[in-house]
């Protein structure tokens, strides 16, 4: 309790700072002469909001956690709260969402969280989980991303066809890390419903990149005044297929080597500063072939594996994963809590957001239970499947942040974001309620497997 009382004094002074240091005080203080200093490169106003962003994202964070609830979310609402000063004239909280150095900061943030996934998928493992998976996964992007697409249609009539299809494509990819939680927390890791959903999840994520990259560069070649043709989203299709088929052959044979070499340099962080170098490499190359740069990163995670760094283990180095742990806790939070500030509450005050929001959720919803019927075995819980599947978390915002930096043409010819204040407020809103409804009803759902399983058990022993 002391260090909760602790973290919210801290919060209060450096919101206080904030209110204090708008940009507007900053060009007063500046024209007056007053505490004139040495110029430095860095505006000390980012490292003011940088220091608000980390306090409001564990404070938020530590609070939903013991709501038994992800902290991904209590980043995401203290953002939203921090966000809705702007509606009091607080006007340092526009800078916030605007300022290019704390946007650098989140893409990199995203860049590790997406290497993060990719070290946790497990090709191997994909492999032998079978059809079951595949088949749900499969289901999993088509049903909700067509879904996605008619809610889009039904609510933005004059918008572009691409901007429809983008907002589908938000709807396809599923969250592992939540699901993975409340299946490591109940005891059902092993289960057979528990590695399904696992195994559809993680090939639901590699599916949906792949629909991001299409969609995406289709945006940009309409963006950019191309022609758009059947060919062209092929091409931009089998790139993406080229580059995660690369990337898994680059880590069969070309990766080994190279950390091998460099397992034999004992100077300190050479393991985690390999590793980073090798995902911003990747990252890098996925934007130069005009995929989205997370493309890369989660390729780059899924070619590395520990045994790469057995070297650096023998010798009494921690793992890969435990070295990115400070990263990712300093870099992750930031982009969550700044998607948190990008949402306009004022759009909540309109009922067609909220109707949409609502439209959107059920899509998302309904879509993930369709894709229980490619549960091939007898005897496994289908319903647990399609609710294991529900949550979009990280992986919703991500999609909804690279979609408010795209844009296209409006009717009158200006470039417009593809998902502008209304939509993103709409997904935000989905996010936040597939993540929170997963938890209870998956546990529900698995329990009742339990006690029928129990039951049945019961009445073989009586008989």
């Amino acid at each position: 309790m002391h260090s909760l009382k602790r973290i919210l004094i801290f919060c209060a002074l450096a919101l206080g700072a904030i209110v204090w240091a708008s940009p507007a005080v900053w060009t007063a203080r500046g024209a007056s002469g007053a505490d004139e200093g040495p110029v430095h490169g860095l505006d000390p106003f980012v490292l003011l909001s940088i220091a608000l962003m980390l306090l409001v994202a564990k404070l938020g964070g530590e609070l939903f956690a013991k709501l038994k609830q992800p902290a991904v979310l209590g980043e995401l609402i203290g953002g939203i709260l921090v966000g809705s000063l702007s509606l009091f004239g607080v006007a340092s909280v526009e800078s916030l969402r605007t300022d290019a150095v704390i946007a650098a900061l989140a893409e990199l943030g995203v860049i590790t969280l997406l290497f993060e996934v990719g070290l946790e998928t497990n090709l191997r493992e994909m492999a032998e989980v079978g059809w079951s998976s595949l088949l749900v996964a499969t289901l999993g992007v088509v049903v909700p991303f067509f879904l996605g697409w008619g809610v889009a249609v039904l609510f933005i009539p004059g918008g572009p066809t691409l901007t429809h299809i983008f907002i589908g494509a938000t709807l396809c990819a599923t969250s592992v890390g939540i699901t993975a939680r409340v299946l490591k927390d109940l005891g059902w890791l092993q289960a057979r419903e528990a590695r399904i959903i696992l195994g559809a999840a993680v090939i639901d994520d590699v599916l949906g990149l792949l629909v991001l990259a299409v969609v995406a560069g289709a945006i940009k070649a309409t963006a950019a005044g191309e022609a758009l043709a059947l060919a062209s989203v092929g091409l931009i299709a089998l790139k993406s297929l080229a580059f995660l088929a690369g990337a898994v052959l680059l880590g069969q044979f070309v990766v080994p080597h190279l950390f091998r070499g460099a397992g034999r340099l004992e100077s300190r962080g050479v393991m985690v500063a390999f590793a980073i170098a090798f995902c911003f490499l990747l990252a890098w190359a996925a934007a130069r072939l005009g995929l989205a740069p997370i493309v890369g990163a989660f390729a780059a995670g899924m070619m590395l594996d520990e045994i790469h760094f057995e070297a650096f283990v023998r010798r009494g180095e921690r793992t890969l994963t435990e070295l990115l742990a400070p990263v990712s806790a300093l870099l992750v939070p930031i982009f969550f809590v700044l998607m948190g500030l990008k949402v306009d509450l004022r759009v909540f005050g309109q009922l067609s957001v909220l109707g949409f929001a609502l439209a959107l959720t059920a899509a998302a919803v309904f879509g993930k239970q369709v894709c229980s019927l490619g549960v091939l075995e007898r005897g496994v819980n289908r319903l647990a499947v399609g609710l294991g599947m529900i949550p979009r978390g990280e992986v919703g915002l991500i999609f909804a942040g690279i979609g408010a930096t795209l844009l296209l043409p409006n009717e009158q010819g200006a470039s417009v974001p593809v998902v502008g204040a209304e939509t993103f407020g709409a997904i935000v809103i989905m996010v936040v309620v597939t993540t929170l409804v997963t938890p209870p009803v998956l546990k529900w759902s698995l329990q009742r497997t339990a006690r029928k399983s129990k039951t049945a058990a019961s009445a073989e022993v009586s008989e």
